[in-house]
């Protein structure tokens, strides 16, 4: 899909503020942890409403462009702040066997310092919660509750049968694409760092990303058709550009932060390889700047949790075994009781009558 035209990039440029170097505390992820239920009232709003003004003043996190687009976009806040809980429910399903198991914190930062580092994690984050604001924005323009976008308008593909038809009410992903980089992508536009400087390489790092996670939704979307016709007879076939599990997206996401590619800032301001015996990494692939922390031990500095008392997997010799997730310290066995329902059988009409097994199994934390 070819990303193009005006729209919110008009916006995103008239909001850029050159000058703007201060760093503004928390993260517009913020909006799916806290804002969610009082966001949920805005999404029938007029733009240019009096209260929006009210609304997005009191989202904490926002930069001060994404304060701006909040107010001529409040009706799009309630998908924004989906789409970042989106990002952050799939980050912790995709890390929950890993020493660093995304968890959140509870004030406006959402994932605490650990975001300060430039690490592979980091990278992950930006791109899961960026994509998530594409999948939510995009839905929310199929449904019908956006004032400004409606089902996609997407070409035709060129390998469809001729007598398909194109149509149908389609995911809006151009809009979402567009929306989201114009949203997300403010925070680092507006501020300007000396060129060459760590500063403006941790900017660069997020924007490719953002750019990373926004590519992802377009790339795993599909093609969705259906039969029309009497007795199913499929007279007629209607088909239109359909959106995939998150899930999926998640599982591509990750897949890209097992191969992420170290960067550096070189002085022309450019992101460029650590190593340059490595490939060069595409708008597709996640890069970072900063080696990870081995997340074993608590660190408040670093925001580390460390694996201490977390569940593992006495068997397994993968990221979720007692030996990786433990860092070699051990782990304790406890014996536990279960009770669950077991032997079911459905009898006509109409109930299900289950026994109840007890079973005994060992549980394994970590050391």
């Amino acid at each position: 899909m070819t990303m193009r035209g005006n729209g919110p990039l008009v916006i995103l440029r008239s909001l850029m503020v050159a000058a703007a170097a201060t760093t503004v505390p928390g993260t517009w992820i913020n909006l799916g942890l806290r804002h969610l239920p009082q966001l949920e009232s805005a999404q029938t709003m007029e733009l240019f409403d009096a209260s929006a003004s009210t609304i997005c003043v009191g989202l904490k996190g926002l930069s001060q462009g994404q304060g701006k687009l909040c107010q001529l976009s409040v009706d799009h806040m309630f998908s924004v702040a989906k789409g970042a809980k989106y990002g952050v429910m799939e980050c912790q399903h995709q890390f929950k066997d890993r020493r660093w198991n995304c968890s959140t914190v509870h004030d406006e930062t959402v994932f605490g310092p650990i975001l300060r580092i430039a690490s592979r994690e980091t990278a992950f984050v930006h791109a899961i919660t960026a994509a998530g604001v594409v999948y939510s924005i995009s839905r929310s323009c199929r449904d019908g509750h956006l004032s400004s976008c409606g089902c996609s308008r997407s070409n035709r593909p060129k390998d469809l049968k001729r007598d398909w038809i194109w149509g149908g009410c389609g995911d809006n992903l151009e809009y979402g694409y567009k929306f989201t980089q114009a949203f997300v992508d403010v925070r680092e536009r507006e501020r300007s760092f000396k060129r060459g400087s760590r500063e403006q390489g941790r900017s660069l790092m997020n924007l490719h990303n953002n750019e990373a996670g926004r590519r992802a939704v377009v790339k795993r979307s599909k093609v969705t058709c259906k039969c029309h016709g009497v007795s199913g007879s499929c007279s007629l076939i209607t088909c239109w550009q359909q959106l995939a599990s998150f899930r999926e997206i998640g599982d591509f996401l990750l897949d890209k932060y097992d191969g992420a590619t170290e960067v550096k800032v070189n002085r022309r301001g450019r992101l460029s390889m650590r190593d340059p015996r490595f490939s060069v990494p595409t708008a597709n692939d996640l890069v970072y700047l900063d080696d990870s922390p081995n997340y074993c031990l608590p660190n408040d500095t670093l925001g580390s949790l460390g694996t201490q008392g977390r569940l593992c997997n006495r068997t397994s010799s993968g990221m979720d075994g007692c030996n990786l997730l433990c860092c070699g310290r051990g782990y304790n066995t406890q014996k536990s009781t279960i009770r669950e329902r077991c032997e079911c059988k459905f009898h006509w009409c109409c109930f299900v009558e289950c026994k109840t097994c007890v079973k005994n199994i060992d549980i394994h934390t970590c050391k």
